[in-house]
């Protein structure tokens, strides 16, 4: 058992295990933000998800599906359900690949590319209020921290390996 001198802070404490565990922290944010950006997209004819990969689209056009479901860490069959519905709405379509008849290149359509930048706009307004109370020099850290941790460092804590054994060459 633990004794008074372990015991954590109160709950609603920033120094609280719950807010100090970073699963919770960042479940929370995600739990926030996708109630805010999940109505703000829903007024431009989409879902999160759609629009998550119309951006991807646009960074990456014509790039297969599977590539595609591997840039928006969504599997393959639900990314073929999210394409549906965005190709039914009328924000992409798919036409064969010249190089290749069983694969489909996705393209946003215009209204698609309207679409996303509104929504984006909707979107960064809904960040910047989560992040108004930081100074710009914190709010540009957490940014850097963000896109750099979801790089290699959580494909390593996938993986079960440690920041060591990610270094050291393949013994094969």
């Amino acid at each position: 058992m633990l004794g008074m001198a372990n015991a954590p802070a109160p709950e609603g404490s920033p120094d609280s295990w719950l807010h100090q565990d970073l699963h919770w922290v960042f479940a929370r944010l995600k739990q926030g933000l996708a109630a805010a950006e999940a109505a703000a997209v829903r007024e431009h004819g989409m879902t999160l998800w759609g629009y998550t990969v119309l951006m991807a689209i646009v960074e990456a056009p014509a790039s297969s599906q599977l590539a595609l479901a591997q840039a928006v860490s969504v599997d393959k069959s639900k990314l073929v359900l999210i394409l549906d519905e965005l190709e039914n709405d009328g924000l992409v379509r798919r036409r064969p690949d010249p190089a290749d008849r069983r694969a489909r290149i996705i393209e946003v359509t215009p209204e698609g590319s309207r679409a996303l930048k509104t929504a984006r706009s909707d979107i960064k307004a809904i960040e910047d209020q989560l992040l108004a109370d930081l100074a710009p020099a914190a709010r540009n850290a957490l940014q850097s921290a963000l896109q750099h941790l979801v790089g290699e460092p959580i494909a390593r804590v996938e993986a079960g390996r440690s920041p060591e054994t990610a270094c050291m060459p393949n013994p094969a």
